[in-house]
């Protein structure tokens, strides 16, 4: 029988802010690791531990975690799951919880599912730490941790086995119609793997106007970050899997 989730956060300095971090996963020794690493941290703090996928959401709601470190394969209900329903329960009631999915190989379909669910990226579970931390302070700060190139690969080896999202608008999908030219043709390029870097480069653009077009881009699509947006952008086939 697995010991109930510790809800109590952890000290933090009250000289700095904090990212407070939701660890959920079934294994008592993989949430320990986790811990130990993230109170090492200055900048982070651990509020709270699920073992399931039901304990994650009650603790997301009343701890309110900038960050939720979630497992997929759990007894009962699963990380996908449990990521649909805590960002459900956030839509439209501002800023929620960034769900980071943590997954055994990088191309598990289940981590496709994660992001359309509403997760803002994946990590390997055997990622370096300072490639765990780099990943939670990235989703922490509203970006995805997903590298593009790994984004497409990724949608374009699963995209094609997974049903249609529940109630996915048919064509023409309202999100798309509401975007300019230029922005639905940087839609398409993030969705094909390109870096704003390489936006800039291709399109002749400033960077900073590239970037002014992914927040508009967002906005519009209802997107909560740039893994989000190309999942709209497969959704309402602007790019078919390669």
């Amino acid at each position: 029988m697995s010991s109930a989730p510790s809800s109590s956060p952890s000290s933090s300095s009250s000289l700095s802010p904090s990212t407070s971090v939701l660890i959920v996963d079934d294994q008592p020794m993989q949430r320990f690791g986790f811990r130990m690493l993230l109170e090492s941290q200055d900048d982070l703090r651990v509020a709270g531990e699920a073992g399931t996928g039901t304990e994650a959401v009650v603790l997301a709601s009343q701890l309110r975690p900038d960050v939720v470190l979630m497992d997929i394969r759990m007894p009962g209900m699963d990380g996908i799951e449990a990521t649909r329903r805590i960002v459900s329960a956030w839509s439209g009631a501002g800023d929620g919880p960034r769900i980071l999915i943590l997954t055994t190989f990088d191309m598990d379909e289940y981590a496709y599912a994660g992001l359309r669910a509403g997760a803002s990226g994946f990590l390997i579970k055997d990622a370096l730490p300072e490639e765990l931390l780099a990943g939670i302070r990235a989703v922490a700060a509203g970006d995805a941790i997903v590298a593009p190139a790994l984004t497409r690969r990724l949608l374009d080896a699963y995209v094609h086995r997974l049903p249609a999202a529940p109630g996915a608008p048919a064509a023409p999908d309202p999100r798309i119609a509401s975007l300019t030219d230029r922005e639905r043709e940087i839609l398409t390029v993030i969705a094909q793997g390109w870096s704003n870097a390489e936006i800039a480069e291709r399109l002749h653009l400033a960077e900073s106007t590239v970037k002014t077009h992914v927040s508009r881009i967002l906005a519009k699509t209802g997107a909560r970050d740039r893994v989000q947006a190309v999942i709209v952008a497969y959704d309402a086939k602007l790019v078919e899997p390669a």
